[in-house]
């Protein structure tokens, strides 16, 4: 019995010696990837949320108000921008010069009706045209293919083409008549012997503000020409009307304009990315333009399209997000001038940026530019490609926030970015602009006509829609030759 015990004893010891074997720890839980198009719909729903679109704006166009291309204004801008960037957390801020002609106002502007009429009127000169003080009969024509048409001797005269703008969401009756009435105006009135060429402003409001804009570059070697507000020119077609029934004399108009052709000088982009975490080298390039008009601050023109598309990418740094694709934010330079023909400034910003970047151009996904304004986008369009599952999942992130595809519509970026158009497929988030024609190159151009509610649809409409094109493989088709 004694040994039993002891034996005992001793299994009972070593049994308290020896320690439990340690059950074995679970394998670490790693999260499953979430799917692109999930984590684009909560990046959606959170810039809805956000403001750093409209503070950025309201910064810099109080810091710097009206931003012409050339400008001291518009360089100072730049230069903010890349600093304030950079404190956002963008990577591979840089700033990149190219030369320009300058052309600005330098002084008072004026134009009046002299002799039966008498009465001033509220017009601005025609950038890129020539400066002068001129008084002459004024020979009103009531559409620009009227005037094309007319035997009219206009010479030493003043034309004046009276032709009203249409209202279009789409923008469309702006983009015939610049390229027509504002651009080649002056120096087809030139041409037949006038000495001075007014037309009735690019704008759809019934405001008494004139409408800026661009000319063909004169190089100080053109007539004076203005572009007149609406009431301005509607009072011109009563009197026209007047002087058609016999009930007035021929009117003459006095105007004084003072654009100075400055020289070449230099204008820049802004450039900022958000680098790709896996294919960095495949590049998606967003922007706006950071000049201006000298009348306004710039802020629907493109203060807005600079502010909405950074906001877009800061959202997903404010998330500690990577895109597995590169997206690159583009503040374009001088976006609103003209230039001397064929000379190699002739695409400003846009040709710039292309140029110092050609070499990349073949990995480049897609390129877009937010330039009408800052009112609610409505449709998308897309150039082609065989991905339809994107397609189908932009169509679905994308209807929330009120905004269809227009299958119909071969998108084209911006005036700046479309100068990749060739290179680069091209998409399109469309704003609505029945109202920005309103106040488009206008002294009325400023933050209080911007809705920072839809401001927020904007920017959240590009996060998605950036957010799902670099975080997925869909590739896009150049369109044919002719449709570019």
């Amino acid at each position: 019995m004694k040994f039993a015990v002891t034996g005992l004893a001793a299994v009972l010891a070593f049994t308290v010696a020896v320690p439990a074997l340690a059950k074995p720890k679970p394998a670490p839980v790693v999260a499953a990837p979430v799917p692109a198009e999930v984590q684009a719909a909560v990046l959606r729903d959170d810039a809805l949320k956000t403001n750093v679109a409209y503070d950025f704006l309201s910064e810099l166009t109080t810091r710097f108000g009206p931003r012409p291309a050339g400008s001291d204004s518009e360089k100072r801008a730049a230069e903010w921008a890349a600093a304030h960037l950079k404190e956002l957390g963008f990577q591979n801020v840089h700033i990149e010069t190219f030369p320009l002609h300058v052309w600005a106002r330098r002084g008072p502007e004026t134009i009046a009706i002299t002799g039966e009429f008498a009465q001033p009127l509220v017009g601005v000169s025609l950038g890129g045209t020539t400066a002068g003080e001129v008084e002459a009969e004024a020979v009103m024509f009531d559409t620009w293919q009227e005037f094309l048409d007319s035997k009219a001797d206009v010479t030493g005269k003043i034309v004046v083409v009276l032709q009203p703008m249409a209202k279009a969401s789409n923008g469309s009756g702006y983009g015939r008549m610049s390229g027509t009435v504002r651009s080649k105006g002056p120096m087809e009135a030139q041409k037949r012997g006038a000495v001075g060429f007014v037309m009735r402003s690019l704008s759809t409001d019934g405001n008494r503000f004139a409408h800026a804009g661009a000319s063909a570059w004169s190089d100080g070697k053109g007539i004076p020409a203005m572009a007149i507000s609406a009431p301005d020119a509607s009072q011109l077609s009563r009197i026209e009307a007047l002087q058609k029934a016999g009930k007035g004399g021929p009117v003459s108009i006095h105007m004084k304009t003072t654009g100075q052709f400055l020289g070449l000088k230099t204008s820049q982009n802004v450039v900022a990315d958000l680098v790709g975490s896996e294919k960095p080298e495949e590049t998606i390039v967003v922007g706006g333009h950071l000049d201006s008009w000298d009348l306004g601050t710039g802020a629907i023109d493109d203060g807005a399209g600079i502010a909405i598309t950074m906001a877009a990418a800061k959202v997903m740094i404010d998330h500690n997000l990577k895109p597995k694709r590169t997206i690159r934010v583009v503040f374009w330079g001088s976006e609103e001038v003209s230039q001397p023909a064929g000379s190699p400034t002739s695409e400003t910003g846009g040709g710039a940026f292309r140029e110092a970047h050609k070499a990349e151009l073949s990995n480049y996904v897609a390129h877009a530019e937010s330039d009408f304004g800052a009112d609610r986008i409505n449709n998308f369009a897309l150039s082609a490609t065989d991905d339809t599952g994107f397609v189908t999942q932009l169509g679905n992130l994308l209807y929330p926030l009120g905004i269809y595809q227009d299958t119909k519509a071969t998108p084209h970026g911006g005036e700046d970015s479309g100068a990749m158009n060739g290179f680069v497929p091209a998409f399109d988030l469309n704003q609505d602009g029945y109202r920005y024609f309103d106040t488009h190159h206008t002294a009325n151009d400023t933050l209080d006509r911007i809705d920072p509610q839809q401001m927020s649809q904007n920017v959240a409409a590009y996060t998605a829609t950036l957010w799902l094109m670099a975080n997925t493989d869909v590739r896009f088709k150049l369109p044919p030759k002719d449709e570019e």
